[in-house]
């Protein structure tokens, strides 16, 4: 089963050693998870200051600098992880460094009918590669928002929207999430492993799924999140991926 696992944390609680200690061994937990066949990916955020959010009302786009949540705690990063169960995605999520100051967040994601598994097409990868950039939209939007004979149609629309993306080289990966109701919280305090049941921040919209792109520059990032049905009835928050060494 595939679990994501958010990393939510205060951006100043890190001292510039231990941020780059703290990669370093997230790092490491990537290699041996990949070496286990259990990592899909992984990318810190930049910091909350660079987050653009988009909604579109009425066919109108509004555009607005900041990120989607005003909390002391700001998602710094993610992992896709692919385990047997949530036991296991819980004692993985107590292996990364940032639990320790913050908290992990995991959350299965909705099983999709096939339509991600695109086509690989040579061209479409080299121009993803020669554009560069690459963000996450994370979708928020109020539970119960879209009625049961609009969601199928809305979810249709995002799966030829990826397929559209992939064939214009701009498509990383997407997925929608399970409800709120499924996350599990995660926290270590001074070697003591704490697990909460519930999202961590109890905020009237909740995160229902994401887009990972990758394109020329944040205007063509909010143009693709205008695409994302998701806009119409929620909050696009775009933020930059945070690039990696090797």
């Amino acid at each position: 089963m595939k679990y994501m696992l958010l990393i939510y944390g205060a951006e100043d609680c890190w001292s510039e050693e231990e941020r780059q200690e703290c990669m370093i061994e997230s790092m490491r937990i990537c290699d041996q998870l990949d070496a286990e066949g259990k990592w899909i990916a992984s990318a810190p955020l930049h910091c909350v200051t660079t987050a653009t959010c988009v909604r579109v009302r009425e066919g109108k786009r509004q555009i607005m600098d900041g990120p989607f949540a005003e909390t002391t705690e700001q998602l710094g990063g993610y992992y896709v992880v692919d385990v047997d169960n949530r036991d296991e995605a819980i004692a993985i999520a107590s292996r990364l460094p940032p639990a320790a100051k913050g908290t992990v967040e995991i959350r299965p994601l909705l099983p999709l009918p096939d339509p991600l598994s695109l086509p690989d097409t040579g061209a479409a990868d080299e121009n993803a590669i020669a554009r560069g950039s690459d963000y996450i939209v994370l979708l928020y939007a109020e539970e119960g928002v879209w009625p049961p004979d609009e969601h199928a149609p809305a979810l249709a629309e995002s799966v030829e929207l990826c397929h559209q993306l992939h064939a214009d080289g701009q498509f990383l990966a997407a997925a929608p999430l399970e409800p709120p109701e499924q996350a599990t919280c995660v926290r270590v305090r001074n070697g003591d492993r704490a697990v909460v049941d519930g999202p961590f921040p109890e905020t009237k919209e909740q995160l229902g799924g994401y887009f990972l792109i990758r394109v020329a520059n944040l205007d063509e990032a909010i143009a693709v999140a205008t695409r994302i049905p998701g806009s119409r009835r929620g909050t696009a928050e775009i933020r930059p991926l945070f690039p990696l060494p090797e």
